[in-house]
């Protein structure tokens, strides 16, 4: 289990916090609260206010509970993430581990108060927030707009862009979380997220071992599968 130290160290230098023996730094230091999650576990909230995450390392899902225990996956985060969870309003909200996971915890207004006198810490906040806020934009128009196939082309070029590994003209991605929550967070059965996995598999498009492991084998070919405008970056 990581030390405090250490998680508040990689999170400092993540959203460029002000020197080490800096007043700011140390009373941000001390308004930290590390959490360590098992995999399936979810973070206990002791405070009802937006909180800021950070996630030192492993992965985890934002879950939306509405009424009558219908739940949302509203995203997916892995280590380096800094993200938002928004205080009870007309839904609740939790974070779930999807493995073995070191988190750090600040309440997000006291936070941003005291970042308030260095503008590098709110840039470094404000591109991961505009980065996050891109991706929800994305999902929103698959969500409402695309098909499954569509769908499960968008998600597997997020995961690509954000956890993958080049090898050669492929990118190998190893999905920490299961074929339900994919389905979930698109939207779609899990029956029809498998069929979609098999027809890209078919197609030599990707290649899956196990429950994990995806290879994307054509990229240029998802991303037409995903509707993107010809020629987009």
């Amino acid at each position: 289990m990581a030390t405090l130290s250490n998680t508040f160290e990689t999170f400092a230098h993540s959203v460029k916090l002000a020197e080490p023996a800096s007043p700011l730094r140390q009373r941000i230091c001390e308004l930290g609260r590390p959490a360590h999650l098992t995999g399936g576990a979810s973070l206990e909230l002791e405070d009802a206010r937006a909180q800021l995450v950070y996630l030192t390392h492993g992965s985890t899902k934002l879950v939306a509970h509405a009424s009558e225990a219908r739940d949302q996956i509203i995203a997916f985060h892995f280590a380096g993430d800094t993200y938002w969870i928004p205080a009870s309003d007309n839904y609740s909200y939790s974070v779930c581990a999807l493995g073995e996971c070191e988190l750090l915890l600040f309440p997000a207004d006291i936070f941003l108060k005291m970042a308030e006198s260095d503008p590098q810490i709110l840039r470094g906040l404000i591109g991961q927030m505009a980065d996050a806020l891109r991706r929800c934009r994305e999902k929103a128009v698959a969500l409402g707009r695309k098909t499954a196939s569509e769908r499960i082309a968008v998600f597997l070029l997020g995961m690509a862009e954000r956890i993958g590994t080049a090898k050669g003209t492929s990118v190998i991605l190893d999905l920490p979380m299961s074929r339900r929550d994919i389905a979930e967070s698109l939207g779609l059965t899990i029956e029809t997220v498998s069929r979609q996995f098999t027809i890209l598999r078919d197609a030599k498009t990707i290649e899956t071992s196990g429950r994990s492991l995806v290879i994307l084998h054509d990229v240029s070919q998802l991303r037409a599968q995903a509707g993107y405008l010809a020629g987009a970056a």
